[in-house]
Parts: C-alpha cells; structure tokens; sequence
C-alpha cells in the first residue's frame, strides 16, 4: 500500500512538479496540495496523510508556524522545502526546533548530480519519512510544542526540543527521560584524546541533544560532520554555539584543535585533520574523490583522516542518518583501536548509517540517543 502524501506550497507550478516526481513511486500517493500553512493544518486533519512536504514561506500562515500546529494536534513527518541562502538556513533551522524531520534545497537537484539523481533523492527521503508516522505519532502525541530552557551560555536562550526531537520525548510535557541504567555503564578505562561523531537525516536535534549537556570544561576537542548545504552548516553551529556550555563552530582552514571546542565540518566541502595529535589541525579542502564520497561533507572522509592523527584515541559516534557514511571511516578508527558507538534503532529518525556500522560489527555499543551524553561523560571519565 502507497505512502500518503500532503504537497503544501503556494506555488503551483512546484507543486505539479513534487506530485508529478513522487507519483512516479508505486510506493507514493498524493493525495492532496495545500497553498498555505492554513489550508495544511485542515487537510492534514481531513486527509490523515503519512507524510507532509512543506514550504517554508508561504501566505495566511507559513511553513514553521504549521509545522508547530500539526505537531500539536496531528504529529507526523514533515520534510521542509528552503532556499539555500542564510535566510532559508535559519528559517529551516527554526522548522527543525518546530517540528519537521528533514529538509531538502527547494532547488533539490542543486545537491544531485542529474535530474533522475535528484528525483530519486526526493523519493527516498519521502519513503524513508513517511515510514516514521506511527513512530513519530507514539512519541510526540504529548510533548508538541514544549519548551526547555537550555543549559547553554546564558539564561535567556530557550530551546524548543518539540517533535524533531522525538528520539528523548518524555512520557509527559514536565518529565524528561533520564540515562537508562542497562545503557549507561562505567567507564572502560581508555585513555582519549578527542570526540567525533558524524550524523546526517535527524541529526540537528541529537546534536543539539547531546552537546547542550557536554560541560564547559570538556577537556578534548569534538570534530562534528552533518549532511547539510554549504550555506546552513555556519547558522547550524552559530545556533549551537549560543545553547551549549561548550563552543561550537564551523571549522576553518589550518586551525588548531583545542579542547572544550566543537568543530563543524563546513557543508559543500571535505574536512581532514593533520598535523599530530598534540598539533591537530584542520584541513578544508574541495574534494578528494568525487565519484566515491557522495557526501560533502563525508564522515568517511574526516573518521580516516582522524584515525590516521589520534589513532586509538578516539571515541567516534555514528548518530541517526540515511546511507551508510561512516562504516568506512569507522572501520579505520576501530582498527587501529579507536572506540565506536552507534544510536540504536527505536530513537533514530533514520538507522541507515547507525546501521551499516552495527551489522559489520563495528560498533561495540548502541545507544538511545538520551542516554548518549552521560555515556560520553562516564566513558571518558569527566565529572
């Protein structure tokens, strides 16, 4: 039976072209096409679809305002339409706090090599979401549009951890979900010298989820990559940077790696680190081999070269993604003696990379995503 699918976008001629690229799935079904966030809201409650594709500005009501409505009455995937301009980086940051799973450039072949890469893209990404309806529906039907102030730089700063973040939704809107004791386990005595974690489709939210809980005396540096533009990655880290206790930023070219700093592979291009594990510094660079990393940037890429730098000295973390990106990486760090961990299967948006390191036996533990930080902390022994 076909996925159902709710088109929202006040431009007509994009919306033909969506129902025409995703009708052409066996497995999709349009079934409705909504102009404004006002029309959305009543047919998501008429239709009942399995997933939402959504603009992000639109007239009567936009997309970010929906996406908090749907959520609170009817949670359910949503991927989010933006331009690929500073603007639409923040404004889709804002629908990911709001509640939306994913997003795409609203020009999506921009990030595909030809135009049946690019409909395939739109397809899978629209598969794989609206596969998460009764998850997301489970997890959120309570917490929708609850607000927790964050343990970042300053008082003022709150974060919205509404239905994107579904992976720690709590029972009720008051309580938050502690570490479990059969995940959280003592320290195994390693000696480390630096935190990775690479991440893609829901990885904003666990991010955000993780980091925000990081001390600001964490002792070693943190190298981060996402699957994300080259235009969102700087407003990703800035908006990080201003909830966390710890700083985060985008990664510059021949910067040196210090403890207590989150660094952000930039979007659109390959990070590396080299130098030594005392010098660490990075290296930013076009590509390396175009028609083998399909990312930009590739959490293979940056795992190698940092196995190549702090060898065993490594805790690297594959958090929820589609694809496979990481299993490579992975692999280099655990051979040369590096811990691997993976977010489990029930809290990731998506299990694809999480996966791919999990049934090659790469991973040594798998991890609900509440449960991540404090084993961070214990592993590595930072009170």
């Amino acid at each position: 039976m076909a996925y159902r699918v709710l088109v929202v976008d006040d431009s007509s001629f994009f919306c033909r072209r969506v129902k025409d690229i995703l009708n052409q799935d066996r497995l999709l079904d349009v079934i409705g096409i909504a102009r404004n966030g006002e029309e959305a809201i009543k047919m998501v409650a008429e239709l009942k679809p399995d997933v939402v594709t959504m603009d992000v500005e639109m007239p009567v009501m936009d997309g970010i305002t929906a996406v908090k409505r749907i959520m609170k009455a009817h949670p359910l995937p949503i991927l989010m339409f933006s331009s690929l301009t500073s603007e639409g980086a923040q404004a889709t940051l804002d629908a990911l706090d709001a509640g939306a799973l994913d997003f795409l450039p609203k020009k999506f072949e921009d990030i595909a090599r030809n135009s049946k890469e690019s409909s395939e893209l739109l397809q899978s990404r629209v598969r794989t979401l609206a596969s998460k309806r009764g998850l997301v529906a489970r997890r959120l039907g309570a917490r929708s549009n609850t607000a927790f102030n964050s343990p970042g730089k300053t008082a003022k700063t709150q974060v919205f951890m509404t239905s994107s973040s579904f992976a720690v939704a709590p029972a009720t809107a008051q309580t938050k979900l502690e570490p479990t004791l059969t995940s959280v386990r003592r320290s195994s005595g390693k000696e480390y010298q630096l935190l990775a974690i690479g991440t893609s489709t829901g990885g904003p939210i666990a991010l955000q989820n993780i980091l925000t809980e990081l001390p600001e005396h964490f002792p070693h540096p943190i190298v981060l990559v996402q699957h994300m533009p080259g235009s969102f990655t700087k407003a990703f880290a800035n908006r990080l940077n201003q909830i966390c206790k710890i700083t985060v930023k985008e990664a510059t070219q021949g910067e040196q790696l210090v403890g207590g700093c989150a660094y952000l592979a930039p979007g659109g291009k390959q990070m590396l680190i080299e130098g030594t594990s005392r010098r660490a510094r990075v290296k930013i660079v076009e590509d390396v081999n175009r028609d083998h990393h399909l990312y930009k940037p590739s959490v293979d890429l940056t795992f190698q070269s940092l196995s190549k730098v702090f060898a065993d000295k490594v805790l690297g973390i594959i958090l929820t993604g589609m694809g496979a990106d990481g299993k490579e990486g992975c692999a280099a760090l655990k051979q040369k003696g590096a811990k691997i961990w993976a977010q489990d299967e029930q809290t990731s948006v998506v299990y694809g990379m999480p996966q791919a390191i999990t049934k090659a036996y790469i991973s040594e533990r798998n991890l609900p995503l509440f449960d991540i930080a404090k084993s961070i902390m214990l592993e590595m022994r930072i009170k």
